[in-house]
């Protein structure tokens, strides 16, 4: 039985569990203002996430560890203004989660100042009782395993996660285990695509993959990079859409030249007296 919706209707937990169940994909994009995000409204996507990225896409961090609470508050809001029918989850930035008490009241926090609907947690079974608390407290949760950027440190870098048998072995049990401490959703990040494949047919609940193969049950990219505003990041996983690095470079280029011609402002964009 199809679960295709309407563009009014908007997307909840249960839509997104119902399309695991029939087979159908979900698509995810991140989104970090209301600029994008009414262009996201607009559109067929299923899900925004407001990723910690933003360190990295917007702030011009190196990792997304300097990320703060009110980061993430102030740019959630920003989206969930304009964003009313996707489900918009928000990620917890490092070190938010650390207990149990930490993660409900910064959760709780996303949720009533960012307007989001759900948050995302990066770890496997070391996290699940902040898992269970934020479920047992009516707060969604999407679970992150592989590549977690939090810990690019201890991860030795961005790379490929889970190329050992023990290494595929442990993420399918955090797998697991974040389903049962009721995580609604997992997203898979830079891991063997075969290993993915596994994992969520495993699984009840619906896994988003980033570097993880179409194996998984529905595909996440950062906007800006389907988008192509940066030339240099070309990573394997990634697929551009379309160039806008070369599109605003012309537009920037061609402002420049009129202006300095003082062919603009021309009459047509002037005011008369």
């Amino acid at each position: 039985m199809s679960h295709v919706l309407t563009k009014s209707q908007p997307i909840t937990v249960a839509t997104l569990l119902n399309k695991k169940v029939a087979g159908e994909a979900i698509s995810m994009v991140t989104c970090y203002d209301s600029a994008f995000g009414r262009i996201v409204e607009a559109s067929t996507i299923d899900m925004v996430l407001v990723g910690d990225s933003l360190g990295n896409v917007l702030l011009g961090y190196d990792s997304t560890i300097p990320v703060t609470l009110e980061d993430m508050i102030h740019h959630t809001a920003a989206v969930t203004r304009v964003v009313k029918r996707p489900f918009v989850a928000a990620d917890m930035p490092f070190m938010t989660y650390a207990n149990r008490d930490d993660a409900l009241r910064n959760a709780a926090k996303l949720m009533q100042l960012g307007g989001a609907h759900g948050v995302k947690l990066e770890g496997g079974e070391a996290i699940c009782p902040q898992v269970a608390a934020l479920v047992a407290a009516g707060i969604p949760v999407i679970g992150h395993l592989g590549l977690t950027p939090q810990s690019v440190h201890a991860l030795s870098g961005y790379r490929v996660q889970a190329k050992e048998k023990s290494e595929q072995k442990r993420l399918l049990a955090d797998a697991k285990a974040l389903q049962d401490a009721g995580a609604f959703c997992v997203v898979l990040e830079m891991i063997p695509s075969q290993v993915a494949a596994l994992v969520s047919k495993d699984l009840v609940v619906p896994t988003i993959g980033i570097g993880a193969g179409v194996g998984c049950d529905g595909q996440v990219l950062v906007m800006h990079d389907l988008l192509g505003f940066d030339a240099s990041f070309n990573p394997k996983f990634l697929k551009k859409y379309a160039d806008l690095n070369k599109i605003i470079g012309d537009s920037l280029s061609s402002f420049d030249k009129d202006v300095k011609l003082r062919k603009f402002p021309s009459p047509e964009h002037s005011f008369g007296g």
